[in-house]
């Protein structure tokens, strides 16, 4: 059953702990979090990582129905997570990287830990959070509560927290560091990538502008793996549409569909780490290019309603919506109120 709660949840931060002085360092497996975060709430994951009128569809839907969301649609009581916590704390803290897999096992990949301890990173990943998975039920909420679990039991620099993932699971990191600008400070993308604006919903316009100027991607994919490389090229182009300059790419010579070798890796958390400057004249231009695109693609709808051009303004405005997300919005969700009919509720 779906319970009532989330229209009603809000952002809250993170919550930070200093580590107690004898706190366990190695490799942790079948590890049971407990502590829940308004991040991953469904009004958080709908709100950024969902196009708005498909999330206001969803909600007419079930208030149709008189079905209640899920405040958080993950039971932690039920969940097991591993995690590798090196040796030696850094001075500033920890690093952070939440890994999302293609498979369904929560295990740390034994070849990278000799890497994660000279970077000072905890690694934590989550069981049953494969390719096979749900997005917005499982991968995604689950990756957040990891994240917030570990930032709340460790010492972590929230500046030098991270998510990766590997295969499809690189494309949820990807949807992650996106809509989540205000966890994540970085993503490493290995051997899996999506266009943005296409098929990666755009958060609302706040959580843009924090990914434009304080987000790195690295987009790390061995040289045989072609549909990958042609996959990350897409996703770069991509880039260049939403004003983000800061990424680099770090293929891995003679390498196919594998998860990376050490010292692969370790030349990509090191990049990951390495944020390019933004030119301000240049974001600010490129984000009033952006401004004027969506104000002008809004205003033909508006304009097809004017002249009783329903059907067409009806396809326009999903263009919208599928191309600018949360830019758009509330002024699309608005327009969609004047194309659509109330919902009819169950009595």
């Amino acid at each position: 059953m779906i319970r009532r709660g989330l229209l009603f949840a809000c952002l809250t931060g993170l919550a930070f702990a200093a580590p107690a002085a004898d706190v366990a360092t190695g490799v942790f497996k079948d590890v049971v979090f407990s502590q829940y975060s308004n991040l991953s709430s469904s009004t958080e994951l709908a709100r950024r990582l969902v196009t708005p009128l498909n999330a206001w569809r969803l909600q007419r839907h079930a208030a149709g129905l008189g079905i209640a969301i899920a405040e958080q649609p993950i039971d932690l009581a039920k969940e097991r997570f591993a995690l590798y916590v090196p040796a030696q704390m850094p001075p500033g803290g920890y690093a952070l990287l939440v890994f999302v897999p293609p498979w369904d096992e929560a295990s740390v990949p034994a070849a990278w830990t000799s890497i994660l301890e000279r970077h000072g990173m905890i690694l934590v990943t989550a069981a049953h959070i494969g390719n096979d998975t749900s997005l917005l039920d499982r991968r995604e909420p689950v990756s957040l509560l990891a994240a917030s679990n570990v930032m709340a039991r460790y010492r972590v620099n929230p500046q030098r927290v991270y998510v990766g993932g590997f295969s499809g699971g690189s494309r949820v990191a990807l949807r992650l560091a996106l809509g989540y600008p205000d966890v994540f400070h970085g993503a490493l993308l290995e051997a899996g990538s999506d266009t943005l604006g296409r098929t990666v919903p755009l958060p609302p316009l706040s959580l843009l502008e924090q990914f434009q100027s304080s987000t790195r991607l690295v987009y790390f994919t061995g040289q045989r793996d072609t549909a990958n490389q042609d996959a990350d090229r897409q996703s770069r182009a991509s880039l260049h549409d939403w004003c983000i300059d800061d990424f680099d790419v770090r293929a891995m010579p003679w390498t196919g569909h594998d998860l990376a070798e050490p010292p692969a890796l370790d030349r990509a958390l090191t990049s990951l780490e390495t944020h390019s400057a933004t030119d301000p004249a240049k974001l600010d231009a490129c984000r009033a290019r952006i401004a004027s695109d969506v104000d002008k693609a809004l205003g033909q709808v508006d304009a097809d309603i004017a002249a009783g051009k329903l059907d067409n303004a009806k396809q326009r405005l999903d263009d919208v919506d599928r191309r600018y997300g949360g830019l758009a919005a509330p002024r699309s969700v608005e327009l969609a109120t004047r194309l659509e009919p109330a919902a009819p509720h169950k009595p």
